[in-house]
């Protein structure tokens, strides 16, 4: 396909996991609304991360999920990679060559509590003293022990399928059982499990990752074509609020297993309200902060100020003293 025709054919880079897929159908199905004639091929990347049982921070983080994918891309194997921005390094820059073309609108940012399939719990003040919760998110433990510090924290890693198996005591190789998992809302939703959500956590008491519910279509910066194709998708608020909360991970040098939570929404009145907020792996200490734009209302001006703000309030300590799960 060359860079000033056309795209009529697209072959799309993506993780192997259910949920991976899925996002990738949804892509597809909003391509070929674009373009009835389009094919697309779906390309399977089994990268590093997937096939690490371990603590991900100890093989380089969830930047390998992007890392693979994004090395394809570079090569011509694919011409499209997605990813899921959250797990997108804030520390590491884009390949050479490469471009993020466009940010879908973005889904539900919230974390839902779940818990095993005949429990009576309807939520996290329900769960015993003690109770083991699975999550392998330090910015996830951090505010689950903020808000319990009596609970249990277990790492829990893999597809959306096997965490729910694992909670279900339904895997031979279980060892204690879970009480209760933290997943994404719009993880589940999109995998049709939204029957599973005992709670939802509103952003006021569970911060979001950073670029929670984006999805992000990258390809090479001389395929105009595609790039042209994909720019039809981009949803111009969600890149806004998207580039205050990156900015802001990118001042704090955080990466993707730093304590950090950031969530920037446009008002009515065009003002950019950003939170941001860095833990410690136990959650009490923390620095925050809660700013909203002047005009011209730059995105990347108030992630800068939220970055030093955070700073100035012990941030770089909080995360270069945070130890993983």
């Amino acid at each position: 396909m060359s860079a000033d025709s056309p795209a009529r054919e697209l072959r799309i880079g993506t993780r192997t996991s259910p949920m991976a897929l899925a996002q990738t159908a949804h892509v597809a199905q909003l391509l070929h609304r674009l373009d009835p004639a389009l094919r697309i091929e779906t390309v399977p990347v089994q990268t590093e991360a997937d096939l690490w049982h371990g603590d991900l921070s100890g093989t380089g983080g969830k930047g390998l999920f992007v890392k693979a994918i994004d090395a394809r891309l570079q090569s011509g194997e694919i011409d499209l990679a997605l990813h899921c921005l959250k797990d997108v390094p804030g520390d590491v820059p884009l390949r050479e060559g490469l471009v993020v073309a466009a940010h879908l609108e973005r889904a539900d940012v919230r974390d839902a509590l779940v818990v095993p399939e005949h429990a009576t719990a309807r939520g996290l003040d329900d769960l015993p003293s003690g109770a083991r919760v699975g999550t392998a998110s330090v910015r996830r433990r951090a505010q689950l022990l903020r808000a319990r510090p009596d609970l249990r924290i277990v790492p829990v890693r893999g597809a959306v399928g096997t965490r729910l198996e694992l909670l279900d005591g339904k895997r031979e190789d279980t060892g204690p059982g879970l009480d209760a998992l933290v997943l994404a809302a719009a993880g589940l939703h999109r995998l049709g499990l939204d029957h599973r959500m005992r709670q939802v956590f509103e952003t006021d008491a569970m911060l979001p990752a950073v670029g929670a519910g984006v999805l992000s279509l990258e390809c090479r910066r001389q395929d105009t074509a595609v790039a042209a194709l994909l720019e039809q998708l981009n949803h111009e608020p969600t890149l806004t609020e998207a580039t205050a909360e990156r900015v802001m991970l990118q001042g704090l040098r955080g990466h993707c297993n730093s304590p950090i939570a950031g969530y920037c929404v446009t008002g009515p009145d065009g003002r950019l309200s950003l939170r941001g907020m860095v833990f410690s792996p136990d959650g009490a200490a923390f620095a925050q902060v809660h700013l909203r734009s002047d005009p011209p209302h730059d995105p990347a001006a108030l992630g800068a100020h939220a970055a030093t703000e955070l700073l100035t309030q012990g941030a770089r300590a909080l995360i270069d003293t945070g130890t993983p799960l």
